[in-house]
């Protein structure tokens, strides 16, 4: 079974200046019994090996090295490739990136590494053989791609930036077979590679009589590109740990928990405990 982590830049405002932004400190980890910073990919990447991944493969900008020098050649139970994008052209060139890796018959499972999500074992709701899209239910849906189905679960669209969006439910990762994931990069190819993001070349795909599922396991997400997202990351990893707990050390500043919500001192700037670590639920009229 894959994984296929797809390229992060460096182009976030919530990363320090010299790393990607995978390597963002969230969180914290236990390393032969010391606690070190947690990078933001990592909470992906044992996501994925908690739900049977045994080979995963980091899609890397052209000319960076960190994330290979971060994690080396295995993880746990995984063996650890690596591919090259040489230009940021976009999500699904990325994704396709790692396509000559995996066989038809493999599972494969995609994820945002810029994202963290609850519940850890997420992964597993997805359907065995399916394309399937774990879903999120969140305040701000127009900051992400927003997902609409019908009653039965079924994909109907997926929903860039707008205002008027038909559901607050959103994508953090997806699972289907090597041979879907061929198909869908001979429908991008035949598009003339100009679908940046997942949304468009899936739209197109069940447009043509493509099935894609949604399904609704997941109960609390942040995206990290902003440093509201990353705020909302580590109220979400406060909220998970007990009292007292350091959660990251970031430009030298330690993030803390206090009565089990995040406190964080940077730049002279306090992040004030909050109460908004709870997952957040769609509201009764949410469109399916």
């Amino acid at each position: 079974m894959w994984g296929i982590i797809p390229a992060v830049g460096r182009e976030s405002s919530a990363r320090p200046a010299a790393s990607s932004r995978g390597l963002l400190p969230v969180g914290s980890r236990l390393d032969r019994g010391v606690e070190r910073p947690r990078a933001l990919s990592e909470h992906l990447v044992d996501r994925m090996l908690l739900a049977g991944a045994t080979r995963i493969c980091f899609v890397i900008p052209s000319g960076s090295s960190d994330v290979l020098d971060y994690y080396g050649a295995t993880r746990g139970q995984a063996s650890l490739s690596y591919a090259v994008q040489p230009e940021p052209t976009g999500l699904c060139d990325a994704i396709f990136r790692a396509l000559p890796l995996v066989a038809p018959e493999d599972l494969v499972f995609v994820g945002r590494p810029d994202t963290i999500w609850f519940p850890e074992d997420g992964l597993s709701a997805l359907r065995s053989r399916a394309l399937s899209f774990l879903l999120f239910p969140v305040d701000r849906p127009e900051v992400s791609d927003a997902v609409v189905t019908d009653g039965d679960g079924r994909v109907l669209e997926i929903q860039g930036s707008c205002r008027a969006l038909a559901s607050r439910w959103v994508w953090g990762a997806f699972k289907l077979t090597g041979a879907a994931l061929q198909e869908l990069c001979d429908l991008w190819r035949a598009r003339s590679r100009r679908d940046k993001h997942i949304g468009p070349l899936l739209n197109e795909y069940v447009a043509r009589g493509g099935v894609a599922l949604g399904v609704r396991a997941g109960t609390a997400y942040a995206d990290v590109r902003t440093l509201d997202g990353y705020r909302e990351a580590v109220r979400l990893l406060g909220a998970r740990m007990s009292p007292g707990a350091p959660l990251a050390v970031v430009d030298g500043a330690p993030l803390a928990v206090v009565d089990g919500a995040p406190l964080a001192l940077a730049d002279g700037e306090r992040i004030e405990p909050s109460g908004a670590a709870a997952p957040r639920h769609a509201t009764e009229g949410d469109a399916p």
